[in-house]
């Protein structure tokens, strides 16, 4: 008997039906690869950058956020600090990190400033990033040295005005909260000041607290011991409302200015992250920030949380990258 040629058993229909059936099988067993190791997800410990020091307000969010999500999701997330050039080192790190889940970063109001700040950016923060989740707000107190002889808004804008560019305030580098915050309430009350740079919040709130400077626009927390302490003294609030940590303190809109400054809080991944996993992120950042304590521990902070959508944080980055774009193109600021 004459054995089947073995080029021609190779090409027959024997073998076309074999190579469909394991096609077939593949296109199961790939997707079922996919989902199971979306579902074991995270199978290892996550990284979640802070492009800050240690010890500063967006350090302590983003721990206690990383404590919950590790309860919740059975792996460790850990909070890695990544200072330097406004918020840039730590957010590179992240956006040309793997977009696998397991490298996430912890963003503040730079990530909306630093377009408009570098003529040059190696990423952009709406291309290269994906919204998780905004987690919280600290509004901006305005305090002041008390040897500044002014006790509520009006006064000081008159005392301003009538001393252009002769009352320095603190913050840390171009682009920081403090001097964003600054540079949007010279443009609302057409005011002009002197900016002092820090190397940090801490730094700065000894400054003024000594009276190197006079005023800082500072987060609450910073400052609230030496306010309840009368070392120094609040102006207003850059809120929509009084803040529950300084009840007695009024807001700029009280006195009919429209000024509102502060810094936000938000949870991203590198854009072409499997949404799975972004979802399921989400929806244990919500349940933490859902928990009293932690909600206490924000307030403590000064920071109210937000608690978003992914789509609610995008449309909120793109309006605050909008907004700051403005302000700062018309005080004329750049980094580079």
């Amino acid at each position: 008997m004459r054995l089947p040629d073995r080029t021609t058993a190779m090409t027959g229909d024997g073998f076309t039906r074999r190579v469909i059936a394991f096609g077939t099988l593949g296109s199961f067993v790939l997707p079922m690869a996919a989902a199971a190791a979306q579902d074991a997800y995270p199978s290892r410990p996550v990284e979640v950058t802070v492009p800050f020091a240690a010890g500063g307000g967006t350090d302590l969010i983003a721990r206690l956020l990383c404590d919950g999500l590790t309860r919740r999701l059975g792996n460790t997330f850990v909070a890695i600090n990544r200072p330097g050039a406004n918020t840039n080192i730590g957010t590179q790190a992240v956006v040309r990190s793997k977009p696998d889940g397991y490298s996430l970063l912890m963003a503040s109001m730079g990530l909306a400033a630093n377009p408009s700040l570098y003529r040059k950016l190696s990423y952009d923060p709406q291309r290269d990033l994906v919204p998780i989740t905004l987690i919280a707000n600290s509004s901006a107190v305005v305090v002041v040295h008390p040897s500044l002889p002014v006790h509520d808004v009006p006064e000081l804008i008159s005392y301003l005005k009538a001393r252009p560019n002769q009352v320095n305030y603190a913050a840390y580098g171009i682009g920081s909260g403090p001097h964003l915050s600054a540079e949007l309430f010279q443009a609302a009350t057409g005011t002009s000041l002197v900016h002092v740079p820090y190397k940090g919040g801490g730094e700065a709130a000894v400054a003024v607290l000594t009276n190197q400077v006079q005023m800082f626009f500072s987060g609450p927390m910073p400052v609230l011991a030496m306010i309840r302490d009368r070392a120094l003294r609040p102006i207003a609030v850059a809120a929509d409302h009084r803040l529950s940590l300084l009840p007695d303190v009024p807001t700029f809109r009280e006195f009919g200015i429209d000024y509102l400054s502060g810094t936000w809080f938000g949870l991203l991944a590198p854009a072409g992250t499997d949404p799975s996993i972004l979802k399921r992120l989400h929806a244990a950042a919500i349940e933490t920030l859902d928990e009293p304590i932690v909600r206490s521990r924000l307030a403590e902070t000064g920071a109210e949380v937000i608690a978003s959508t992914p789509d609610e944080f995008k449309r909120f980055l793109k309006d605050e990258t909008d907004r700051l774009s403005v302000r700062i193109k018309a005080a004329g600021l750049r980094i580079d």
